[in-house]
């Protein structure tokens, strides 16, 4: 029993990344989340796996926000690194993050925590590894979703385009490796969680994100879609 993840993905996300994965490494990924779906509660659910993906065609990404893996809880990770769906209570680092945006751009703070409003203007939400088990925080983590990632990051290093990499957090920000091109702009600070998220309030990301799209001829992402 086994997923075929590159089938799953949309076409524009499997033409940048096949040529960047390991099918055999894929194919072990694969058998190893088909098996998980079948024995285990695992989040998102399966047809939430590629959403980011979905929601962010491979052309019109101009901004990636990396997470590290998803929400464990019931019914809160659906596929967008940081994203809620309506009605689900927000998780802490989402607060954090509204937060942050009310202070930098005057966002009013939104009730919703779905950010399927950012991901369909051209922001990847990816987190670095795309299942968790419920209630076990990091339990894929070293199961062959960093390098499917890595590659993702790779394809959007590779456009001649601006892409803007949001990376909050230690562990995120290990990835600015990946990213060698000097048409692209990268922005770093601590993560929105609780744990440092007074390192985190007065970063101003979001305003620096636009900044850099604008300074590249690119339209700035409204943060406040959908709120009002």
């Amino acid at each position: 029993m086994s997923l075929d993840l590159m089938e799953m993905l949309p076409g524009d996300w499997r033409e940048r990344l096949d040529p960047l994965l390991d099918p055999i490494a894929t194919a072990a990924l694969g058998a190893f989340v088909a098996g998980e779906y079948a024995g285990q509660t695992v989040y998102p659910p399966r047809e939430d796996l590629f959403s980011a993906f979905r929601h962010c065609p491979f052309d019109g990404a101009r901004v990636l926000i990396l997470g590290q893996d998803p929400y464990h809880g019931p019914g809160q990770a659906h596929g967008l690194s940081f994203s809620v769906r309506d009605g689900v209570r927000l998780p802490p680092s989402l607060r954090n993050i509204y937060k942050e945006l009310a202070t930098d751009l005057e966002v009013p703070v939104a009730t919703s925590g779905d950010l399927t409003r950012w991901a369909d203007q051209g922001v990847l939400l990816l987190n670095a590894v795309l299942t968790v088990r419920g209630g076990d925080a990091g339990s894929h983590a070293g199961k062959g979703w960093e390098d499917f990632t890595d590659a993702a990051i790779r394809a959007l290093n590779d456009k001649s385009e601006r892409v803007v990499f949001v990376l909050w957090g230690a562990y995120a920000r290990k990835k600015a490796r990946l990213i060698t091109g000097a048409q692209h702009t990268v922005i770093e600070s601590a993560h929105p969680s609780p744990l440092s998220a007074k390192k985190f309030f007065g970063t101003r990301p979001f305003s620096a994100v636009n900044k850099a799209l604008v300074d590249a001829g690119r339209p700035e992402i409204d943060w406040g879609a959908g709120t009002n």
